[in-house]
């Protein structure tokens, strides 16, 4: 093992992960086998085989500042070690290492994650949370979900094997490339994580090869609803997931009309997008990212008349709590997909993607299913633009009568208008659905609470 690479190597990251810590000459005995219990479980968290408690790198900007702590020091008249190790269960093979980096001393508990039950200090468990040391007791979900780790039951990207073993890479040079960042042809594989530990070909490594096997589809239908008439359907795929990603966010590009609104025009005339495009590339981001892919499903892009919806598939991950939802406090579905994205700047630490979508649409743009997050973009279609409103189809004698009964009286059902008009049920639906397809009604609020609104 060697220490001196992991310092730097964990240095060079943005921020501390929960897998390690960094601190100058801090020594609390008591607290630092919680630190192991909190770490140990950690790594098994998320897929490491160690975690590691520096000293002598500053918390702050991850520079070597060298340390005097001693590793060999007495507690209660025991050896530190002896007295860690004596209070840890299971038994857990930790050491210290030693290295000197930049001329400056620092010293290394290295920590091998926890298998088959989580490890414990003086019999409690403890788990990181973001920076913080926490008795795992208080975060059930992420018990559990632990435990289902350690039990072999949760799989992940990086540990199912790729469905084609047969992949190539160029693609992905390519593109780390265009980002100014050079790919070693040697290391990358290991560097990105791209074998399980069996040696084989993971989930992620499929995402990334030249051709994924994973398209990503936009639906466009003609109505509000999936049982409207299919306009058409844009595949993004079979590609690298990077460069699929990519062209799906340009056809985003296409989809988002600029329309000039002279209403009460007396200057300029106002240019309205059909949808906010900063909010709508945060929702496809994250639903790429976030997506549950070890099902073997990818994201879902249906686009209707009034509205884009952005599938992913799976729900919250155990750890993440609503409010830390909404408030973008990121967890990770699938960590090294997350660290590459940070790494291309396709996303961003700060976790500004579901703050920027609520702070346009609301909270109630997302809609969260048993299997899947559900982001809705409104379109803001103009539908008058002065006096020189679009073509309508004209309408029939029957339909402007509907259109009068409707004005008079906005609660009026369709078994109502069936019996003024002497018609079938399926002729009146039939009515209603061209009105609402060509812009002349709309409903607002439910089927049975709602009413209509005449345009």
């Amino acid at each position: 093992m060697d220490i001196k690479q992991i310092v730097l190597d964990l240095c060079a990251m943005n921020d501390e992960q929960e897998w390690f810590e960094f601190k100058e000459n801090w020594f609390q005995p008591e607290a630092l086998g919680e630190y192991v219990s909190a770490l140990s479980n950690a790594a098994a968290f998320h897929y490491k085989k160690y975690a590691y408690f520096i000293w002598g790198v500053e918390d702050e900007n991850h520079k070597i500042a060298g340390t005097t702590f001693n590793q060999y020091c007495d507690y209660n008249k025991e050896p530190y070690q002896n007295y860690l190790a004596r209070n840890l269960s299971p038994s857990l093979n930790f050491s210290f290492e030693e290295a000197w980096i930049q001329q400056k001393r620092v010293v290394v508990l290295v920590i091998p994650a926890a298998s088959e039950i989580p490890t414990a200090f003086k019999e409690k468990r403890y788990i990181r949370i973001g920076s913080s040391k926490c008795n795992i007791k208080d975060y059930p979900k992420r018990e559990i979900e632990l435990f289902k780790i350690l039990d072999g039951r949760t799989e992940t990207i990086e540990t199912i094997p790729a469905k084609y073993q047969e992949l190539t890479f160029q693609k992905l040079f390519g593109y780390y490339g265009s980002k100014g960042i050079v790919l070693n042809d040697k290391t990358f594989i290991k560097n990105l994580s791209l074998r399980n530990e069996e040696g084989q070909f993971n989930l992620l490594a499929q995402l990334l090869s030249d051709d994924s096997h994973f398209p990503l589809r936009v639906s466009i239908f003609e109505g509000k609803t999936k049982g409207t008439n299919l306009f058409s359907v844009r595949e993004f795929g079979n590609n690298c997931l990077l460069y699929s990603l990519d062209e799906l966010l340009r056809y985003g590009d296409v989809l988002n009309i600029i329309q000039a609104d002279e209403t009460d025009r007396v200057v300029e005339r106002k240019e309205v997008p059909l949808f906010d495009n900063k909010a709508f590339r945060e929702a496809i981001i994250n639903a790429v990212l976030h997506n549950k892919w070890t099902e073997g499903n990818e994201p879902m892009i249906s686009v209707f008349s009034d509205r884009i919806e952005i599938l992913s598939r799976g729900s919250l991950p155990p750890a993440q709590t609503m409010e830390g939802f909404y408030l973008g406090e990121s967890v990770p579905v699938n960590g090294k997909l997350s660290e590459i994205f940070l790494q291309l700047h396709i996303s961003e630490k700060s976790g500004r993607g579901v703050p920027k979508i609520t702070e346009i649409y609301g909270k109630e743009a997302f809609a969260f299913r048993e299997n899947s997050i559900v982001v809705t973009i409104p379109l803001k279609k103009i539908k008058k633009v002065g006096n020189k409103i679009g073509n309508k189809k004209p309408l029939n004698a029957r339909r402007k009568e509907i259109l009068t009964e409707m004005r008079d009286n906005p609660n009026i059902t369709a078994e109502e208008l069936r019996k003024i008009l002497g018609i079938s049920k399926t002729a009146v639906d039939n009515n209603i659905s061209f009105l609402r397809e060509n812009g002349y009604i709309e409903r607002v609020g439910s089927k049975k609470a709602g009413y209509w609104n005449v345009l």
